[in-house]
């Protein structure tokens, strides 16, 4: 499918919240086709349903503001409540996808299964959880894994930079992180303490990641965690840290996250569309588009696409999700 559109920069990490439901549309737009073919001609209408992860949310609002541009009667919209609080809607059968920083988790599964819900998971780019601490934490550009434990292990009492390192000032350390319902949250605490859920508590927790921009950009020791695209919409007001897996200290990036190299940080993002959503030519022709432009929604909302192995590997799963709606 070649769409003729202009690719906008995407601003949504700066507007979402985990409280507001975005509904995406435009003025005007070029003939899409029907059925999901998007070259035919035929104006499809009706909703899609998206809830889910806070990270992936602005690359699915970037993917329905330029659908929209083909499809201006086509209403999406994108909800923030976590990635658990968005599996358990869809489950429930409330929205037609979820939008996922993490894979789904069996008792999810089952919950879906119980219900009837049939879906494909779909990987549709790449991130590099990112630590981010003040601008004017010039003491620090890297820290390792075992540093990040120390900070964030359940129990730990690390209230102070020179408790993380010797050499690090006497400057109170305030933490920021996702919620317990994200899956920021799961990956991080697997990755860096070895239990997905694992982590001291006295934080401030949020499902609405421009919360802990905030709250790091306004504290000198102010440290952080979430997916890429909130430090690149922020470089002004957040520095971003290399971390040290064990092999050196390696900064988050494109090429990083596409190799593995940066790890254990570089994750895969997800959206789940179900099957049954699917049998609506609205549903469907979205969830074409988006697979089908990925690269350069991607790259549009400063997310970090997928390498062509995983490009195969997501048309592979369109196709096998459509033959299931069938």
């Amino acid at each position: 499918m070649n769409i003729p559109f202009t690719l906008r920069r995407a601003k949504a990490p700066l507007a979402l919240t985990a409280a507001v439901m975005l509904a995406v549309s435009a003025c005007g737009g070029s003939d899409a086709g029907s059925g999901g073919d998007g070259g035919g001609g035929e104006q499809l209408s009706g909703s899609v349903k998206v809830d889910g992860s806070s990270t992936v949310a602005p690359l699915t609002t970037a993917a329905a503001e330029i659908f929209a541009e083909e499809q201006p009667k086509v209403r999406v919209t994108v909800g923030t409540s976590g990635t658990g609080g968005g599996f358990e809607k869809f489950c429930n059968g409330e929205t037609d996808i979820s939008d996922a920083s993490r894979p789904i988790k069996d008792e999810e599964k089952a919950a879906c299964e119980k219900k009837g819900i049939t879906y494909e998971e779909f990987q549709v780019a790449n991130d590099a959880l990112t630590v981010v601490v003040n601008k004017d934490a010039d003491w620090v550009d890297c820290l390792t894994t075992e540093q990040l434990k120390k900070i964030w292990e359940p129990g730990s009492k690390v209230n102070n930079w020179n408790q993380v390192d010797s050499k690090f000032p006497d400057e109170p350390l305030k933490l920021f992180g996702a919620g317990t319902d994200s899956g920021t949250f799961d990956y991080f605490t697997d990755a860096i303490n070895g239990e997905e859920g694992a982590s001291r508590t006295d934080y401030s927790p949020t499902e609405d990641d421009n919360v802990t921009v905030q709250g790091v950009a306004g504290s000198k020791g102010g440290l952080g965690y979430f997916g890429y695209s909130y430090f690149e919409e922020n470089t002004d007001k957040l520095k971003a840290l290399q971390i040290d897996g064990g092999e050196g200290c390696v900064a988050p990036g494109v090429e990083t996250a596409q190799t593995g190299e940066y790890t254990p940080l570089s994750r895969p993002l997800f959206i789940y569309p179900s099957a049954k959503a699917l049998q609506r030519d609205e549903v469907l022709a979205f969830v074409e588009f988006y697979v089908e432009n990925h690269k350069a929604i991607a790259e549009d909302a400063k997310f970090i696409p997928l390498n062509s192995e995983q490009e195969t590997e997501l048309k592979a799963a369109l196709d096998k999700l459509k033959e299931s709606a069938q």
